[in-house]
């Protein structure tokens, strides 16, 4: 079918630079996820987005995807927008119309109105107690004969609770015609996609209707308030989606899912966390509050504690890890791995059941099995223009308050005495220490305040 995506508008009241449809829901902007439900429909669609205020713009958001764009110089309504691509449709193939600032729209819904209309007109509807601002669908004897603009309609026509979601499926031999004959005359001094239906009903067409489910899958977004809204219901959708999967949240209304979460069974997820990129939970799996995870793969039985920051690692199974620890790109944590308060790992490998429990800086290092860290070590990894590595080898035990100036290699079993500054390798199972002698000065008295 031919796909058309109506992207033009300003979007004014957004107050922002960002054209109306870049803004973002779920950390996405609404026309991609527009898109992305365009291309659950199907593979063979010819796909048309109408862009305007902002069209290089969105183009460049949108470059990676397989579409065509239309320009409409003059934003002078839906129908207007419509006509910009009559040039580029398939005219033997019905014509799907999408918003690409009504981002919630689901596939399921769009489905059911396709297959309704078939070759015909279809129309998805909403049936709701507030309709103002709305269109409103006029009905005789059951069936649709018009849809009338909020603007224009008449008192009685006000009260009218069904209401036009915008979304159409046309008959596209029939657009030529039928778009010739709307005009603007009327208190917008637009030309209404709307006046389709009573053109179709005049030459004998039925408009096949749908009523959508959820008022919130056909809301758009004309400012930062609506767009919050919509914000609200994604994550409450999500929320549901996870939880019918077995995913016990503490608040399912206090998370952040800004991209693809998988869970397995048995996962934990506590208050305001925020979930970005593809994160994978493996079972049993326990978040504590307030963690940031982005790009990150974590193995069965591990435990996250409050404050936590992941960075595109992966995590292995039964790892113990915060509270406030940051774990940064490049790192893989292996099984049994402990990692505490206020550690921060770069970049780094570490082995079986290696402890970094306090205060300590671990980047560019490649860390065996069974190695204790003490608090306060850090790996000195950049000179200024370079970075290098560290290596510490299996079951080798580190002292507090250690410095290793990379490039430098521990030995297998060799142990490093507290307050060390270590800049050259370590032999197997030998103690290294670098402390100046300790003086103590008799009489020295603390500065005191003038």
């Amino acid at each position: 079918m031919n796909i058309v995506i109506l992207a033009a508008g300003q979007g004014k009241r957004m107050c922002s630079k960002l054209p109306k449809v870049l803004q973002p829901v779920g950390n996405m902007p609404m026309l991609s996820r527009v898109i992305q439900t365009a291309k659950t429909l199907g593979t063979d669609h010819n796909i048309l987005v109408v862009v305007g205020h902002g069209g290089q713009v969105v183009v460049e958001a949108c470059k990676d995807d397989d579409l065509k764009f239309v320009e409409q110089k003059e934003q002078k309504g839906t129908g207007h927008a419509v006509m910009q691509t009559l040039p580029h449709l398939r005219e033997n193939e019905p014509t799907l119309v999408l918003y690409g600032d009504v981002p919630l729209i689901q596939s399921q819904t769009l489905k059911k109105l396709l297959e309704k209309a078939g070759d015909g007109f279809g129309l998805l509807s909403l049936k709701t107690e507030n309709p103002t601002g709305y269109g409103r669908v006029i009905r005789q004897n059951g069936k649709v004969v018009g849809i009338v603009e909020q603007k224009d309609a008449s008192e009685e026509q006000k009260l009218i609770k069904e209401v036009n979601t915008g979304f159409m499926v046309l008959p596209t031999p029939y657009l030529n015609s039928w778009l010739s004959q709307i005009d603007c005359n009327n208190s917008q001094g637009e030309y209404y996609l709307t006046d389709l239906v009573g053109l179709a009903v005049r030459d004998g067409m039925e408009i096949q209707t749908v009523i959508a489910e959820d008022e919130m899958e056909v809301a758009g977004a004309n400012n930062k308030v609506q767009l919050s809204e919509l914000e609200r219901a994604l994550q409450e959708r999500l929320a549901l989606e996870l939880m019918n999967k077995g995913v016990r949240l503490a608040d399912p209304k206090r998370i952040d899912i800004r991209g693809n979460l998988h869970c397995e069974n048995d996962v934990f997820i506590d208050v305001g966390c925020v979930f970005e990129g593809n994160v994978s939970l493996g079972e049993g799996v326990s978040v504590g509050p307030y963690c940031v995870l982005k790009n990150v793969s974590i193995a069965s039985g591990t435990k996250i504690d409050a404050y936590s920051h992941f960075d595109d690692a992966t995590i292995g199974q039964n790892v113990k890890i915060g509270p406030f620890a940051r774990i940064r790109p490049g790192t893989i944590l292996s099984n049994n791995v402990h990692v505490g308060n206020f550690v921060e790992i770069k970049k780094s490998s570490i082995g079986t059941g290696s402890k970094i429990n306090h205060l300590s800086y671990i980047g560019d290092c490649d860390m065996g099995s069974s190695v204790n860290i003490g608090a306060g070590t850090i790996t000195c990894n950049y000179d200024g223009v370079n970075k290098y590595r560290t290596t510490i080898e299996d079951d080798c035990f580190i002292g507090s308050d250690s410095q290793f100036v990379a490039p430098v290699t521990v030995k297998k079993g060799a142990t490093v005495g507290a307050g060390s500054t270590i800049t050259k390798t370590v032999p197997e199972n030998t103690l290294a220490l670098s402390r100046g002698r300790q003086i103590v000065i008799e009489g020295w008295k603390r500065p005191t305040k003038k």
